[in-house]
């Protein structure tokens, strides 16, 4: 048996470089269970950005292929190229909002075992993610470089922490899950804090609350992200892309080709499996 559990830890470390996707259960107190996509040229001395995904309610429970349904992970396995670390987290319980908390521990866990830039820490998330990204910003606007908030409003005793960072909201008016009026009241409370200088809310019209997912297999969004950064000398949120109804209805992509590994780490065992 100590043979065994011996080249189980021996063969980890080799596990570890070749997998680019793995899920992590019960690793974070106070935390969620999450996937971890790594870059394909990922190595422990170039460090690279982090986009933390939020899924929305219809993701929730405790199968973590779920949360992987659609988002940026699920943008990386259908072919496309995102050089960044995406963390992928899973809300258990379809009635309860996201944690600040608990996603700041997930944030910490993996900026102290991998190489992440902390200087460019991405928040995106629709539906109760994009009310979980509002909540998460606005908690922890000195984490975040940017953020993308889609049709999810947000519940905050104060905005002015959000009105600090390059923030994107966007919203279709045929959205009849989540109300437009909820991302506007959230657009109403930033602008009174700094008239929403570093805030861009656009109101698509016609379009429905199931298809601002394709934002997540756009280049374009990635782009938009990585052009913030806070080690900007002066904080600014880019206007040079542009998203309208035609966009979200008519182009999704392209996103360059890569083919992932996924992996299942299983915290009590230690055991690392590829998935089928």
């Amino acid at each position: 048996m100590k043979t065994k559990l011996l080249l189980l830890i021996l063969l980890l470390p080799i596990l570890s470089k070749a997998q680019n996707i793995t899920a992590f259960r019960d690793c974070v107190a106070d935390g969620y269970n999450f996937w971890l996509y790594t870059p394909d040229n990922n190595d422990t001395i170039t460090k690279k950005p982090l986009i933390i995904f939020l899924h929305g309610k219809s993701l929730c429970g405790n199968n973590l292929y779920r949360a992987k349904q659609y988002g940026c992970i699920d943008a990386v396995e259908k072919g496309g190229k995102i050089d960044a670390f995406i963390l992928n987290p899973q809300n258990p319980n379809p009635k309860g909002a996201w944690k600040p908390s608990k996603i700041l521990n997930l944030l910490e866990w993996v900026e102290e075992r991998y190489p992440v830039d902390t200087n460019r820490v991405y928040v995106v998330g629709m539906s109760m993610g994009g009310s979980g990204t509002i909540n998460f910003v606005g908690t922890y606007p000195e984490k975040v470089a940017a953020a993308l908030a889609m049709c999810g409003g947000g519940h905050l005793p104060s905005h002015c922490g959000l009105a600090t960072v390059p923030l994107w909201i966007i919203h279709g008016t045929a959205d009849k899950a989540v109300s437009v009026k909820d991302s506007q009241k959230v657009a109403d409370a930033i602008q009174k804090c700094n008239k929403g200088q570093l805030m861009r809310f656009d109101k698509l019209a016609g379009i429905n609350h199931s298809q601002l997912a394709r934002v997540f297999y756009m280049q374009s969004t990635y782009d938009w992200l990585f052009s913030h950064s806070l080690a900007d000398s002066v904080r600014f949120i880019n206007k040079d892309f542009e998203m309208t109804s035609h966009i979200v209805t008519n182009r999704v992509g392209p996103l360059e080709k890569e083919t992932p590994n996924t992996v299942i780490v299983d915290s009590k065992s230690g055991r690392a499996e590829k998935a089928k």
